[in-house]
Formats: C-alpha cells, structure tokens, sequence
C-alpha cells in the first residue's frame, strides 16, 4: 500500500500547485491588466491607427504607407491570395506559429500545439492582412498618434519580424486564412506570459501609448479604450 500512498500524494500535491498557479496566474492577469501606463502623455494627432480584436487575439492595424512607412516594400501583396493592392491599411499581430498555421478552427486545436504553446517551446510568426477600410466599434478603436510615436512603433513591429541574411522577411508559403494576409517568420517564443495580446500590448507602450501594466488577454488593452 505505501507504493499507491506515495502515488497518491504526490498526484494531490501536483493538482494543487496546477489549481494555485492558475490561481495566481488569473489573478495577476486581471491585477496588472487594470493598472495604465503611459495614461498621461500629451502628443500631437498626426497618424491614425487602430487595435483590433476578434475575441481572443490582437492586432495593431497600420496604413500601409505615408511619408514614415510603406509596408508593402516588405510585406507583399503578391504574397496573398488575391494579390490586390487597392488596400489602405494592413492589420498586423504576432503569435504561436504552431497555433497559427495548424489551428484555423478551435476545433482543430490538438494537445501537443496548446502545450507547447503555453510553455515556450514552439516558434513564433507574424500575421498580416491587408484592409480597404476599417470600421470603428466595439472590438476595434481608433487611435490618433504622433509620428513620432509611429515612428517608434514601427521599430517596435520591424523588430518582432525575422529576417533573412539579406535583411528581408522570411515568408511563410501558402498559409493565409483567406485572400488577403499571409504568414511571416518571427522572432520568440509564444507562452503563457508572452501572448499575441501581450505583444500588442507592448507595441503600444513602445509608441507611449495607453496600455496595460501587463496583460496576457485581449480585454487587458481594450479595458483602457473605453
């Protein structure tokens, strides 16, 4: 009986680290999610971007050119689909590759891809779709910036992708949702405490933009543009 004994204590100890790890997980995520930063800062309305949810991920929405920026230097329109190039805007946003490419529906999400992209162990990419127009509700918010602050923005998005020995971005072929966006490679490791939201919201604290203390869910960013 000992045998089992020790089995079973050792699998009641194991349950209860898990339950008090999600305990402090949940409630650090809704602590350091309510606390602004950069809620003060004054600048000019110069360049018009949006953050945008569909639920669970976040992306940063961009125009895809002015006199800071043209993306589609970098981010092809020849790479998707359609390959249509009367776009004005390009939504943006980083995560678990694993996650990405192989989980199109909830459905389709297996164990080994919610494992490994909980603990780190797993690549990470970006995903860029192309947009005409962008219409404000409640999932998308417009935010009015300073170039100056664009301009730290785009260094904050240029630096999460991964670029080859010719400085170019590494796409990843024939993996778009639909006809307008494509994958790209990109630099680290999705987790539990490095989310697509926790990117976005450190894209926005990069630009000094309002943005949570931290946060690892998409309601942590929206919370603060109400």
């Amino acid at each position: 009986m000992k045998p089992l004994k020790i089995t079973f204590k050792i699998f009641f100890k194991t349950i209860l680290i898990f339950v008090g790890f999600i305990f402090i997980y949940s409630l650090s995520a809704f602590g350091l999610s309510k606390i602004t930063v950069n809620a003060g800062i004054t600048q000019k309305e110069e360049v018009e971007i949006f953050i945008k949810t569909n639920g669970v991920h976040t992306d940063i929405i961009v125009p895809i050119r002015n006199e800071i920026k043209d993306w589609s230097k970098e981010i092809k329109f020849y790479q998707t689909k359609s390959k249509d190039s009367v776009m004005n805007y390009v939504a943006i946003g980083w995560g678990d590759k694993g996650f990405y490419l192989n989980t199109p529906q909830w459905s389709d999400l297996k164990l080994s891809t919610a494992f490994n992209a909980a603990t780190g162990l797993s690549t990470s990419a970006m995903h860029t779709t192309f947009c005409k127009s962008i219409s404000e509700n409640e999932s998308c918010k417009k935010i009015i910036i300073s170039k100056e602050n664009y301009k730290k923005l785009v260094a904050f998005i240029n630096d999460s992708f991964q670029r080859d020995s010719n400085k170019s971005l590494q796409y990843i072929y024939g993996r778009g949702y639909a006809k307008n966006d494509a994958f790209y490679e990109a630099k680290g490791s999705y987790s539990l405490f490095k989310t697509c939201n926790t990117w976005a919201n450190e894209a926005l604290k990069s630009s000094d933009q309002k943005a949570a203390f931290w946060t690892p869910y998409d309601g942590g960013i929206f919370c603060h543009y109400q």
